[in-house]
């Protein structure tokens, strides 16, 4: 794709997306296995105070994970994140919403790019509508929710690679 054309595209979803970003001080490799395998996703999944119970993991292309995230306040979340596209251990794309086929599901594009021995990861989400963006945002906490996310995830991976857990 062109510079120009790519700048296009990015103008054009910009008033839809937010982006996210951590250095985490640990190997790509780990922070990419903790965000694809269940068994470290449902230990930091989520913002302060939220736990996530699986109900179906499957992780390759087309594949879905159908997960309940549970609020400080004892809400329930329904969750449904489909994977699009897997580029180890370089990139994800996937498809996020309340369930399959929702019509306002958000597209979010993680990466993970090696700086030495740390990662910084970027998470881009790109919602349907400006709308369902600022909806996100504003009645959901949507940065500062993925700002702890990204806290949590760094907390955990970090804490693995102290203890030499390779995955």
């Amino acid at each position: 794709m062109s510079e120009m054309k790519r700048d296009t595209v990015e103008r054009s979803s910009a008033d839809r997306e937010i982006v996210i970003s951590r250095v985490i001080d640990a190997r790509r490799e780990l922070v990419f296995a903790a965000f694809t395998e269940v068994r470290h996703l449902s230990q930091w999944w989520g913002p302060e105070g939220f736990t996530t119970t699986t109900r179906a993991f499957e992780f390759r292309v087309g594949g879905a994970w159908e997960f309940v995230m549970h609020g400080p306040d004892g809400t329930d979340y329904s969750d449904w994140i489909t994977w699009t596209e897997i580029v180890p251990p370089a990139r994800i794309t996937m498809l996020h919403g309340e369930y399959r086929d929702d019509p306002n599901a958000f597209e979010s594009v993680p990466t993970f790019a090696p700086d030495g021995e740390t990662t910084r990861i970027e998470m881009r989400t790109v919602f349907p509508t400006k709308e369902l963006r600022d909806e996100a945002i504003e009645k959901f906490g949507a940065i500062e929710g993925g700002q702890q996310t990204l806290a949590s995830l760094a907390g955990y991976v970090t804490e693995m690679a102290s203890k030499g857990s390779d995955s």
